[in-house]
């Protein structure tokens, strides 16, 4: 330790500088402590030299410009929230340097008030800039302002090397390096952690900031999705609180339309875990709509729940959507709402938006009104059961006449002429242990185009009407593809000696016409790939610009406010526009209006964008997931062959997918040939320079499984004829070689889903 020096004539003393930096109520910095003492000239240099030795004793930390006391905490700082204590949060300095000697201290962060201005409750991993202070023998904290998360988090998977130095295995495929890690903050080998960088420069490593467990747990797979991509997964112990009591809200016979006595059903998937629309259809009878019918698409009156400003809301809009994995649900709301009073179960009197339709002989829906409604479901049933009633001659009343009726609907959509593509979907069956049952494509029946259709319906019914009123409408948008891409489309075709005028009006019967025509399957696979890739990425607005895909004209989300927040908007809308307000809630605490708030009203295209994000933050999520379930199945089944189709090209390789199964891998270029392979763009083909043999989009191979990893969720596969460990194809015309390497780093390239 250097030598105590003994303070000059004029200068404080150490004790005073000590109790100075303790007590100042702002920051307590060189220029402070000189101004405080009264010290001129002479006086602030050997000022500069003591706090230098004090630094150097280990009594302060800090800059000239703010020093705190070693062992203590800046006046400002920024801290992360570590713990949450009978209530409360508890957190440590974000920038803290590990020491064992010196670990972090812990701080009470004193939360604002609970007014109409607070600030959701604080959660582990949350970042604040706060004001500091000492008080007794603690730290209290007060938050100044939240921060966002720390955009460098990694999740990853602690590994140590030969030497025992610890590493970071990330689990997201588009990272190639691990980084070393400074701080294992008690993670061991193999556990799933999240990592920040420890300092500015990549040789500093990161720093493990929480220990997510087993990555290859039951369950892990979605944990990982929730972590990487920042899904808000806990509700507040105030929100539950707060959805309890709105649960209590009682029902009023009187203010609503009593549809008890009608026999409305709901069909959905076998394993849904929540229920908010059912449907009812009749023959009409009237004189004036001969051959048509009636019907209502009964909605979850989630806006009699969820009241503009109040704490379920704002965590609602923050989350935008529910997201759904094989193994949970990340609900949008807390379950008392999603899935008890909300939930449209069979037998029970639940609360509804009724959107009542008058469809005519054609399929046209002809008039529409809406009401707030009490409903008792018939029943529950699945969308296989539904059909297989249909189809073996058992279904009762209700069912055959929702048939009926939709046979009129899908009449008037054919006319319509929407875009249609062969999506196929990957379901995951979990046994009770969460481990894979199987994995297979979602059988597509008529049962799931019935209820699609009367959603649709229902979903213009409430754009159309909110316009009749006008008043706002946060519109489900799907604009008409944007000429780069379209010019790009008409390249691809060329290649095929198929034509796109540009100069026509583009829509989706074009496309349907176009995929009709080819015969060839193979050929249709590739030009469908190129249509979908074609298209643009359907958002939320409130300026209506049409939905290209549906061929629609006006077209909002209505039928799903459980799980979007969209939906929600859409009900409170209505709620203003047709006059259908509740009485006043006895308990107080629950705001009195459930349509748009002001802020709504105002902020409608924010909102929109926040939505927007969310959903495509839920979608990324969502195919993440099955992407793992899917290489964690592969798994135990490398150096099987399977039949391929061939979902992108790029120069660095080819990215095929298991028929029937799914799952992207690559197949690197250097696996395909001894020979050298040039890059088509415009075909999006490889060619080899020698051999002439091209692999496009849409190509049907034979491959076999090299490497699955279930973290990463990452394939990669190889020709059958690769000779094993030399990299080189044995085939007819292929001419012996070096072996050529990887020309690129690997893109991640995956279908655009389709999200009506």
């Amino acid at each position: 330790m250097p030598s105590r020096k003994a303070a000059p004539a004029g200068l404080p003393s150490r004790a005073q500088i000590l109790e100075f930096i303790k007590t100042a109520p702002g920051v307590a910095g060189k220029r402070e402590i000189a101004r405080a003492f009264g010290l001129h000239g002479h006086e602030k240099i050997a000022l500069k030299a003591l706090l230098k030795d004090m630094a150097d004793e280990g009594l302060i930390d800090g800059d000239k410009r703010a020093f705190h006391r070693l062992g203590g905490v800046p006046k400002v700082t920024v801290l992360r929230v570590v713990d949450i204590e009978d209530g409360e949060a508890i957190a440590i300095p974000d920038a803290w340097q590990p020491d064992d000697a010196t670990p972090p201290p812990r701080l009470r962060v004193i939360e604002r008030g609970k007014g109409r201005q607070a600030q959701p409750a604080l959660r582990k991993g949350d970042r604040v800039l706060a004001r500091t202070e000492e008080a007794g023998k603690g730290w209290l904290a007060h938050p100044m302002k939240r921060l966002p998360a720390s955009a460098d988090q990694t999740l990853g998977v602690i590994e140590f090397d030969g030497a025992g130095k610890p590493w970071l295995a990330p689990v997201d495929k588009r990272i190639r390096n691990s980084s070393p890690v400074s701080d294992l903050g008690g993670a061991e080998a193999g556990q799933l952690v999240l990592a920040e960088p420890s300092g500015r420069s990549p040789r500093a490593g990161v720093k493990v900031t929480e220990i997510l467990g087993d990555p290859l747990a039951p369950r892990a797979f979605s944990l990982i999705a929730i972590h990487k991509h920042g899904i808000p997964f806990a509700f507040a112990p105030e929100t539950l609180a707060a959805a309890e009591a709105a649960a209590r809200l009682p029902l009023s016979e009187e203010q609503r339309e009593d549809l008890r006595a009608l026999p409305i059903v709901a069909i959905d998937p076998a394993d849904a875990r929540d229920h908010d629309d059912a449907i009812w259809a009749e023959p009409d009878g009237s004189a004036d709509n001969p051959g048509g019918f009636r019907a209502v698409v009964a909605i979850a009156d989630v806006s009699f729940y969820v009241r503009p400003g109040s704490m379920i809301d704002r965590e609602a809009r923050k989350r935008g959507n529910s997201v759904y994995f094989p193994d949970r649900v990340v609900p949008m709301l807390p379950e008392v709402l999603s899935a008890e009073v909300c939930s449209l179960k069979a037998g029970a009197d639940r609360a509804a938006m009724a959107c009542h339709l008058t469809i005519d002989a054609h399929g046209r829906v002809t008039g529409w009104r809406f009401t707030r409604a009490l409903v008792r479901i018939a029943e529950v049933i699945a969308y296989e059961d539904a059909q297989a009633r249909i189809d073996g001659g058992t279904a009762g009343e209700p069912l055959r006449h929702l048939w009926a009726c939709w046979a009129l609907l899908a009449k008037a959509r054919a006319a319509r002429d929407p875009l249609e593509l062969e999506l196929p979907e990957r379901r995951v069956v979990l046994d009770e242990q969460g481990k894979i049952a199987e994995i297979a494509l979602r059988e597509r029946l008529d049962a799931h185009r019935v209820v699609e259709d009367f959603m649709i319906s229902a979903n213009v019914a409430a754009a159309k009407a909110l316009e009749s009123k006008v008043a706002p409408v946060v519109y489900r948008i799907h604009e008409t593809p944007g000429r780069e891409k379209l010019v790009a489309l008409k390249d691809y075709l060329a290649t095929f000696d198929r034509k796109l005028a540009l100069g026509q009006v583009i829509t989706p019967s074009l496309f349907n016409r176009m995929l009709k025509d080819i015969a060839d399957e193979s050929e249709k696979a590739l030009i469908m790939e190129a249509v979908l890739r074609s298209q643009t990425q359907a958002y939320y607005g409130p300026r209506n610009a049409g939905h290209f895909g549906l061929a629609l004209g006006s077209y909002a989300h209505f039928t799903s406010p459980i799980r979007r927040y969209a939906d929600l908007l859409v009900h409170r809308a209505l709620v203003d526009g047709f006059a259908l307000e509740q009485p006043r809630p006895q308990d107080r605490s629950i705001p009195a209006t459930s349509g748009l708030s002001d802020v709504d009203r105002d902020d409608l295209t924010r909102i929109s964008e926040v939505i927007s994000t969310t959903e495509r933050r839920a979608m990324e999520a969502e195919r993440d997931t099955i992407d793992r379930y899917v290489a964690a199945w592969l798994a135990g089944r490398v150096g099987e062959v399977f039949e391929t189709r061939v979902t992108g090209v790029q120069k660095f390789g080819l990215f095929a997918t298991i028929v029937g199964l799914g799952g992207d891998g690559l197949v690197p270029v250097s696996t395909l040939g001894a020979e050298r392979f040039d890059y088509d763009e415009k075909a999006r083909t490889l060619v080899g320079a020698q051999t002439g043999e091209a692999y496009s989009v849409g190509h049907r191979m034979k491959l076999r499984l090299a490497e699955a990893n279930p973290l990463t969720g990452a394939l990669k596969f190889e020709p059958v004829d690769l000779v094993p460990g030399s990299g080189r194809v044995e085939r007819r015309g292929a001419r012996p070689g070096p072996v050529m390497g990887k020309r690129g780093r690997p893109a991640n390239i995956r279908h655009q889903g389709r999200r009506r």
